[in-house]
């Protein structure tokens, strides 16, 4: 009976249908602890990939290699950027630690960027939230995965400019498998989504580029947008252009304007992809209702 119980009540955990509580809160939970993870992966994967480049220039050119000590998302531990001191399992509870040691280190006082805290909320918020709309089931799980990998995609390219690879295709590849059942939209949807993506921001960077002579955009907002196709499909193509250009636009002139952005220093298009991209998985049909019922 207790078996039958424990079973019963995992079942309704792991698919229940939209709006449910429980499964809300405990994705909420499980959210803010991968927000603590994708802190790391933000922080560390772009390292991880300039230490790489730096030791395949050292071996084509028969130096020595720069880097040979292990680090990757596990090794080393963490630790304080200012004294080296390595963060303990009670100092790396999500939002709580940071509460607990007033935002600072325990030991050498430095003080903790708020971001951490931030995506921890924010990762919690966006999952709890999935969850609440789209149940606990497939559906719900798959955009779990697909917040996970914007949110880590948005930070790091407003770090660095940088899409990385392994989080790009590991959306679009996603996208195409988790539609195979047509979760989302029908596979074929998906994979005409994919390659509208992609081809879509190809064309418009060689226009520009063979009008201006300069490059405006990075092959990374290529697959970005060819991974959201893959997983929205083609028909949501034009909603989350036309929504990224349009803040990425606004958000661009407001910095020239009020921060002395310099007009030559590059904008990363990213984040304004994976905003878009977000407002299409959420409302995006209730978009195109809105608007095909004012057109019509």
């Amino acid at each position: 009976m207790i078996d039958l119980l424990t079973n019963n009540a995992l079942s309704g955990v792991l698919f229940a249908p939209s709006g449910n509580l429980i499964p809300t809160i405990f994705a909420a939970i499980f959210g803010m602890l991968i927000g603590s993870f994708l802190n790391v992966v933000i922080h560390r994967l772009p390292k991880m990939m300039q230490r790489e480049s730096d030791n395949y220039v050292a071996q084509e050119s028969g130096q020595a290699l720069p880097h040979t000590e292990r680090y990757n998302l596990t090794l080393p531990r963490s630790a304080c950027p200012q004294c080296n001191h390595q963060i303990g399992a009670l100092e790396n509870i999500p939002v709580i630690s940071y509460l607990v040691l007033g935002g600072k280190c325990a030991a050498c006082k430095m003080p903790i960027s708020k971001r951490y805290p931030i995506i921890e909320l924010l990762t919690g918020f966006l999952s709890g939230f999935m969850i609440w709309r789209f149940g606990s089931g497939l559906m719900g799980l798959g955009t779990l995965l697909f917040v996970y990998l914007l949110i880590a995609m948005t930070f790091i390219d407003a770090d660095t400019q940088l899409l990385p690879d392994d989080l790009t295709l590991g959306l679009l590849w996603a996208g195409l498998l988790i539609n195979i059942s047509g979760t989302f939209v029908p596979i074929t949807e998906a994979v005409i989504g994919a390659a509208a993506g992609y081809f879509a921001l190809w064309a418009i960077y060689w226009l520009f580029k063979l009008a201006t002579g300069k490059e405006g955009m990075g092959y990374g907002d290529f697959k970005l947008l060819a991974a959201l196709g893959a997983w929205l499909g083609w028909k949501m193509l034009p909603i989350i252009i036309l929504l990224s250009s349009l803040v990425g636009a606004i958000v661009g002139i407001a910095l020239i304007v009020f921060s002395r952005h310099g007009r030559d220093k590059p904008i990363p298009f990213g984040p304004y992809l994976a905003g878009a991209g977000l407002l299409a998985l959420l409302y995006g049909h209730q978009i195109l209702e809105a608007y095909f019922g004012y057109v019509l």
